[in-house]
C-alpha cells in the first residue's frame, strides 16, 4: 500500500459507512422485536396513609409492638427459659470428652432447644390456657393477657434464681429491698436469673468434668511409667473416655440430671 492509494481507501470506507447507515432502519423493521411477557407480575405498594380515626393509630402501635417483640424473641428464649443452663452443660460434656467439634454446634443447640421446650412445657401450657386463649377469644384485653402471661414465667425464674443474685442488682440500683416477689421488677429479675443459670450450669459441668480428668491423669501416669513420653495422653485417653461415657449411658444421665435440677 502506497501513500498515493490511501485517499482512495479512506473514501471507500466512508461510502460504505454511509450505505450501512442508510440501510439500517430497513433491516431493523424486518427483525422482529422482543415480545411482551404474557405472565403478569404483581406489584406491591408500601405506603403511609393518614389515619381517619384513633383506632387506626392504636392498631398501628400494636403492630409495631408485636414486631418489636418478635425481633427480641430469640433473646427472650435464651435468657428467660432453661436454655442457658442446658446449652452450657452440653458444651461442658463435649469439652470434657475432648471430641473437639463432635457433636456439632447445630446438634447441641438443637438438642438444647428441644430440651428447653420439654422443660418449659408446664409454663407454656399455663400461659396458653390463662392468657393466650382468652385473649384470642376476646375475653380479656391485651394488658390483662400480658400480666397473666408473665406470672408463670416469673414464678419459674424465681424458683431458679438465688436471692443473692437479686440482691446484687438491688445494691447496684440503690433501690429499697422488696417485701415480696411481686415487688421485684422483671427487668431486674431477668439478669439475676441469667447469672444464676450460668452458675448452676458451671456447677453441673464441673461435676461432669471430674471423671474425665481422672481418666486423663491415669492414662498420663501409665504412659509416663512405660516411658512413652512422646505419645500425647489425649490420643490414648479419648477412646477410653468415649467408651466409658457410652457404657454408663452418659447422655441419659446428663439429661436426667438437667431435668432434676429444674424440679428441685
Amino acid at each position: 500500500m502506497t501513500r498515493r492509494n490511501l485517499p482512495w481507501i479512506l473514501a471507500a470506507l466512508a461510502a460504505a459507512f454511509v450505505v450501512i447507515a442508510a440501510l439500517a432502519p430497513a433491516f431493523a423493521q424486518t427483525i422482529p422485536g422482543p415480545t411482551e411477557p404474557t405472565i403478569p407480575i404483581p406489584r406491591v405498594n408500601i405506603g403511609i396513609t393518614p389515619a381517619t380515626k384513633p383506632s387506626d393509630v392504636a392498631l398501628s402501635l400494636q403492630i409495631l409492638l408485636l414486631l418489636t417483640v418478635l425481633s427480641i424473641a430469640p433473646t427472650l428464649l435464651v435468657l428467660t427459659t432453661s436454655f442457658t443452663r442446658i446449652v452450657v452443660v452440653l458444651s461442658f460434656v463435649r469439652t470434657a470428652l475432648g471430641t473437639q467439634s463432635n457433636p456439632p454446634n447445630q446438634v447441641l443447640i438443637g438438642l438444647a432447644m428441644f430440651l428447653t421446650f420439654f422443660t418449659m412445657a408446664p409454663v407454656v401450657e399455663d400461659i396458653n390456657k390463662n392468657a393466650l386463649q382468652p385473649y384470642l377469644n376476646a375475653k380479656i384485653s391485651q394488658s390483662v393477657a400480658m400480666d397473666r402471661a408473665q406470672q408463670p414465667l416469673r414464678a419459674f425464674m424465681f424458683r431458679q434464681t438465688r436471692e443473692k443474685d437479686i440482691a446484687v442488682f438491688y445494691s447496684m440500683t440503690k433501690e429499697p429491698r422488696p417485701a415480696k416477689q411481686a415487688d421485684v421488677p422483671t427487668y431486674l429479675l431477668i439478669p439475676a436469673f441469667t447469672i444464676s443459670e450460668l452458675k448452676t450450669g458451671f456447677e453441673i459441668g464441673f461435676a461432669i468434668y471430674i471423671p474425665f480428668i481422672v481418666i486423663d491423669m491415669v492414662v498420663a501416669s501409665v504412659l509416663l511409667s512405660m516411658g512413652m513420653m512422646m505419645i500425647p495422653p489425649v490420643l490414648i485417653s479419648l477412646p477410653f473416655k468415649i467408651l466409658i461415657f457410652l457404657l454408663v449411658d452418659g447422655w441419659n444421665l446428663t439429661v436426667s440430671a438437667l431435668f432434676a435440677s429444674f424440679t428441685r
